[in-house]
């Protein structure tokens, strides 16, 4: 009797360890953050069956996809050589240049400091270059901040791009001269061995036709298999981009970087699953300046365009509006000056409580006046673990 009931509680052992496992992997594959986007139950993350799943092998790891990447019907291998890196810790960041025989800037971070990325304009649109520490005040959560710790002109900092294109049906007939656009755009500005892009197209889904490269030969064909069609699924796609692919950009190397998205689209959404605001609040945790070219060339902002000036104003980017297709070659110029000409503060708020609340950042000109300083509005005290 006893030796007949062997094989049956076997058998329920490993099915126990196997739907532990399937809960687990289930648990891993949920959108942190985003709660608008594990409410909506149309589109549903297909999930594997209990009886299907194994307990995991030593030394074998298990893969999991976000919402996003799972509706993605072409995600390249983030193992490839142009791949992103794996998500490290946190280290201490450093401004190299390029030129070997200039001396490095260096900004240290420890963990209540706070880095901060911004532009200088006079009232003309000019970018202003020649500031000093002493030129700025900066308010923390509305609190001024004793000791700005670091301060340099960062001008030549790496670039970690991510070129998020719209290929939903409403851009079709201007298509074509978005692509070149966007190609002699990255042509200008990815230095090999230093920066680094990824092209993204998105409509209803999202999908990643080149991953991380410095190659721009690379980039350009993957901007070229892009073809229109679809809806439209934006902030799914910003969301997507500032998690999972720059959340960690650089920090394998130790060294300071600048992560951007520059988004090319019309700015109107018709099937994310998460909010734009869950979308700006994921680019806010990764520190990502988001630009938008708008591909309205009705000639009126419209809804569209005010998501976008949202989406760009909230990170310290910037959103552009040629009106004009050919215009939107000088929009990528601007994007490019812009990105060589900035500052960056490094300052250890008073009063950090790590709550996890959002605290407000704003930076003042204190002995010049009408300058206009973008910035990044602020961030979240992570909470202690």
């Amino acid at each position: 009797m006893m030796i007949a009931m062997k094989p049956a509680v076997l058998l329920m052992v490993f099915s126990l360890l196997g739907s532990a496992a399937w809960a687990q992997n289930g648990a891993s594959a949920s959108v942190p953050d985003a709660p608008s986007a594990t409410l909506q139950q149309s589109k549903p993350a297909p999930a594997p069956a209990p009886q299907q799943s194994a307990p995991a092998q030593p030394g074998v790891q298990t893969p999991t996809a976000s919402p996003q990447q799972s509706s993605s019907n072409s995600v390249p291998d983030v193992g490839t050589p142009d791949a992103a890196p794996a998500p490290q810790p946190s280290a201490a960041t450093a401004a190299p240049t390029t030129d070997e025989s200039s001396p490095v800037t260096t900004i240290k971070k420890t963990v209540d400091e706070i880095n901060v990325i911004f532009t200088v304009t006079d009232k003309k649109g000019r970018f202003v270059k020649d500031l000093k520490k002493e030129d700025f005040a900066v308010l923390d959560d509305n609190k001024p901040v004793k000791d700005i710790r670091a301060f340099a002109t960062q001008s030549n900092l790496p670039l970690r791009v991510g070129l998020l294109i719209d290929t939903s049906n409403s851009i079709r007939d201007r298509f074509s001269f978005e692509q070149e656009a966007a190609i002699e755009f990255l042509n200008q500005i990815v230095r090999p061995r230093y920066d680094r892009a990824f092209v993204l197209g998105f409509d209803t889904t999202h999908e990643i036709v080149q991953d991380f490269t410095d190659s721009t030969e690379k980039l350009a064909r993957g901007i070229r298999t892009l073809r229109p069609g679809g809806g439209t699924a934006l902030w799914d796609a910003v969301y997507f981009a500032a998690r999972d692919r720059l959340m960690r950009a650089g920090n394998d190397s130790g060294t300071a970087v600048r992560r951007a998205i520059i988004v090319l689209s019309d700015g109107e959404d018709n099937q994310s699953r998460v909010t734009r605001e869950e979308a700006i609040e994921m680019a806010q945790r990764a520190e990502v300046i988001i630009y938008a070219i708008s591909t309205n060339v009705s000639g009126n902002k419209n809804r569209g365009d005010k998501y976008l000036e949202r989406a760009a104003e909230a990170t310290g980017g910037r959103a552009f509006f040629p009106f004009k297709i050919q215009d939107v070659a000088d929009a990528f110029t601007g994007i490019q000056d812009e990105l060589r000409s900035q500052y960056v503060l490094a300052y250890r708020p008073d009063n950090l409580v790590r709550d996890g609340r959002f605290r407000t950042i704003d930076i003042i000109s204190q002995n010049r006046k009408n300058l206009r300083i973008r910035s990044r509005k602020g961030y979240y005290a992570e909470k202690e673990q």
